[in-house]
């Protein structure tokens, strides 16, 4: 038995069963996408599924910190897509300049393959929730967006510098790529300027 069996013994079950099944069974491809962060304790470096999981649970935990009202239900399901492209895209360090230069338009080419998987109606679905995060136009888009930027940060602030260390990144980068976590909290934004001054006086960075 193979994943194409499975999916044809899903659309002997019901309509739009088989599309659905081979969506989910694409989808975990994510845990083979390896990011920069390590885990907390420095033993390896977190996969972008265990990422996503992390992030739902920090929307959760920290949604009373939250500027704005905040759809939670809404930021969950934000968080769990967006970075579902990275299995076509991969995952774009967040310093590798060279890697931005390309990044939205590998993304949306990803964007438009993985989604049109599902049937229509959950693609246009999943899609808009997709573009909602990019776009961060919305409280809760620009709160989830936040979670995304602050999880590296709690992940390298607890393992002795990690990622930035091991890149030589500087306080400069930090302050500008995680800048927008000041629009979604200020108790977070001070947390995150804490953990960059921390960084800094251990010479985790420059």
């Amino acid at each position: 038995m193979d994943q194409e069996h499975v999916v044809e013994l899903a659309n002997s079950v019901a309509p739009d069963l088989g599309s659905q099944i081979e969506f989910l069974l694409e989808i975990d491809k994510l845990k083979n996408v390896i990011r920069r962060s390590k885990i907390t304790d420095g033993s390896r470096l977190e996969n972008t599924a265990e990422h996503s999981w992390h992030l739902a649970m920090l929307a959760i935990v920290l949604a009373p910190h939250a500027a704005s009202d905040v759809d939670i239900c809404r930021a969950l399901k934000l968080l769990l897509v967006h970075d579902l492209v990275e299995i076509d895209a991969g995952d774009t360090f967040a310093y590798d300049v060279a890697g931005h230069e390309d990044k939205v338009e590998r993304e949306q080419q990803a964007a438009d393959r993985i989604f049109a998987i599902l049937p229509p109606q959950q693609r246009d679905e999943i899609r808009s929730l997709w573009d909602e995060y990019e776009a961060r136009e919305t409280p809760t888009a620009v709160f989830a967006y936040a979670c995304d930027r602050l999880e590296p940060m709690l992940l390298n602030a607890s393992n002795g510098g990690g990622a930035w260390k091991e890149h030589g990144v500087k306080e400069s980068q930090v302050r500008a790529y995680n800048g927008p976590i000041e629009d979604a909290s200020d108790p977070l934004w001070a947390l995150a300027d804490r953990i960059i001054n921390s960084g800094v006086a251990i010479g985790a960075l420059s």
